[in-house]
């Protein structure tokens, strides 16, 4: 389930947020905005003049030369018109291009920054919509909203200054139309933040639903006949479609008024009303009204598309407000003194961890571990084994206490010195969309192909690379590996654990879930991958850590024993059982009887 990323309480508001996105292309943006401008003014003169033509040829005799000049200038005008909305637009295209690029890089580096803990609270669905479809939606803002400020603004207010010029009679009578114009914006815009805001999280619902459905297929197409896993996707389809609805419906009969108000017609029918009264007075000319109908209609033709600008600056802000909140989320502070680890030792003092603030994952936790020993982790689900383990390499920070990893707190070594110096071997493999030769230099990108090679010697890999890929250290292994077998992608990942040579390696029990043939080579090479360094391995078989320096048992984070495995099981406390059950464990039986299978 992914959390809805909401703007920070104390943070900019939505406006402030779009600004500050676009800071990056002001500048362009608003050389784009000004060529609008540019453009808006000559387009009404060209208008204007061309309404002075069709004056001049209803006097009783017209002068042809001031006729000709005229509709030479409109006709200027009007190509400068075009012209110059053409490179606004060009200006503020190419701008957006360049943001979009921009934010994404940001985006993806702060993430790459924030803790671990705030990347998985926010799920896929919601960040994916933010680097994605949020950062998309500004491309509305930039590219085609800018113009259209500078137009959409313009152009009214240089027709109504021509208006104003010719009768301002007239002029009054097309603003009577705006309280009008801007009673149906408002009615049609009530509820916004609400409805806008149900919007949003179901559209991140919908997000986070294709990730799992896509992600999940193996396990929905083996357990699930696709009622149940479409049953889930289908209802927050629902819930979008719902949503989409009501927002719709909320302001269907205002946009309907509205949008027949800002039509040309109403504007037409009250000049010509007023113009023809006071013609008939005596009080203006035919020739000043037909002039008055051409130049007329123009603040209320822009006032439709302020409207639709007005739709996507709304949508366009609610994505930089969600984009800013990711952004203010802190980064792990990096140290102003940095210290580097003298070795490869660990020291655990006191540590005290909750992930929300609320029950504590870790209370008062004490750890020893010399530098090249073996220090095993064992202990039921929810003890603390994998918090103690993230924790060595900084994912989170500690709620008190301290961890010193070489004799230095982590807190005060930079983060990439930190992750040089440990390197972690997780349970589940996880590999990138790439070749092998890319996924295993993840670890050192500067390394050749030689140590590349030697890596994968040293994992047990080599054979099966260049004996069973297609195309060697070139193949590409899918989406997460899926074209590599779960042994094969674990013999990757300690390749690239060994290329990063780190004196500390964090170990979530690579063969806890391998197959027989693989589980012999990936021992080997853990057994080549741990030599002379200091290893810290979470347990799910005792009998692997057997032979461990010490074992260290946690219990809902505490540390409930510690010792070697024959002081523990001396001991007989809690270690003895989890011992006895494993034994038990492993007499498992299928079936009963002389038909029973043991292991």
């Amino acid at each position: 389930m992914s959390a809805t990323i909401s703007p920070p309480v104390t943070g900019p508001d939505p406006g402030r947020a779009l600004i500050a996105v676009m800071e990056p292309v002001r500048d362009r943006l608003v050389a784009a905005i000004a060529v609008a401008v540019a453009a808006a003014v000559l387009g009404v003169t060209g208008f204007a003049l061309v309404a002075l033509a069709l004056r001049e040829l209803l006097e009783p005799q017209p002068a042809a030369p001031t006729v000709f000049w005229l509709l030479g200038g409109a006709l200027a005008g009007l190509l400068a018109r075009f012209g110059l909305r053409a490179l606004s637009f060009r200006l503020s295209h190419l701008a957006s291009f360049d943001l979009e690029v921009e934010l994404r890089a940001r985006l993806a580096e702060h993430l790459a920054r924030i803790p671990l803990g705030e990347a998985q609270r926010l799920g896929s669905g919601a960040v994916k919509k933010v680097v994605q479809d949020d950062v998309r939606a500004l491309h509305v803002a930039v590219a085609d909203s800018v113009p259209l400020v500078g137009f959409t603004l313009a152009q009214p207010v240089a027709a109504l200054v021509a208006l104003g010029l010719l009768d301002w009679r007239l002029l009054l009578a097309v603003l009577a139309l705006g309280p009008i114009v801007m009673i149906g914006m408002r009615l049609a815009n009530r509820d916004y933040a609400e409805t806008r805001r149900a919007y949003d999280e179901a559209n991140e619902a919908i997000n986070a639903a294709v990730v799992e459905f896509v992600q999940g297929m193996p396990v929905v197409r083996t357990f699930d006949d696709g009622t149940s896993s479409f049953r889930r996707f289908a209802a927050r389809v629902h819930a979008f479609t719902k949503a989409t609805a009501a927002w719709q419906d909320s302001s269907r009969g205002a946009m309907i008024f509205s949008r027949a108000m800002m039509a040309p017609l109403p504007a037409l029918v009250i000049i010509l009303a007023a113009g023809v009264w006071l013609t008939a007075a005596g009080s203006m000319s035919p020739g000043t009204l037909v002039v008055a109908l051409v130049i007329g209609t123009l603040p209320i033709e822009s006032i439709m598309p302020l409207m639709w600008l007005a739709h996507h600056l709304n949508d366009s802000k609610a994505g930089a407000a969600r984009i800013a909140a990711l952004l203010a989320i802190p980064p792990l502070p990096e140290p102003e003194r940095p210290e580097r680890p003298a070795d490869g030792s660990i020291r655990f003092r006191n540590v005290r961890f909750s992930y929300d603030g609320g029950r504590p994952a870790l209370d008062g936790v004490d750890l020893d571990i010399p530098a090249g020993t073996v220090c095993a982790l064992v202990g039921s689900s929810g003890s603390g084994k994998s918090t103690v383990a993230r924790l060595i390499p900084r994912f989170w920070d500690v709620t008190e206490g301290e961890i010193l990893v070489g004799g230095a707190d982590v807190r005060r070594i930079p983060s990439e010195v930190l992750l040089r110096h440990v390197s972690m071997v997780f349970q589940d493999p996880f590999l990138l969309e790439d070749t092998i030769a890319a996924n295993i230099r993840l670890a050192r990108p500067e390394a050749s192909d030689a140590e590349v090679e030697a890596a994968a010697r040293a994992a047990q890999a080599h054979d099966f690379i260049v004996s069973e890929l297609p195309h060697g250290y070139g193949t590409r292994v899918g989406e997460r590996g899926a074209r590599l077998s779960g042994g094969q992608r674990q013999r990757i990942t300690i390749a690239r654990a060994m290329l990063a040579e780190a004196p500390i390696v964090v170990l979530d029990e690579a063969t806890a879930f391998a197959d027989p043939e693989n589980e012999a080579a990936i021992q080997d090479a853990v057994a080549e991958l741990t030599r002379g360094r200091t290893v810290v391995v979470i347990a799910h078989r005792l009998s692997t850590v057997a032979d461990a320096d010490q074992i260290v048992v946690l219990d809902a984070g505490h540390v409930a024993e510690r010792g070697t495995h024959q002081q523990l099981l001396d001991a007989g406390g809690r270690y003895a059982r989890l011992w006895e059950h494993h034994q038990r464990a492993r007499t498992w039986a299928l079936g009963s009887g002389d038909k029973a299978v043991t292991r």
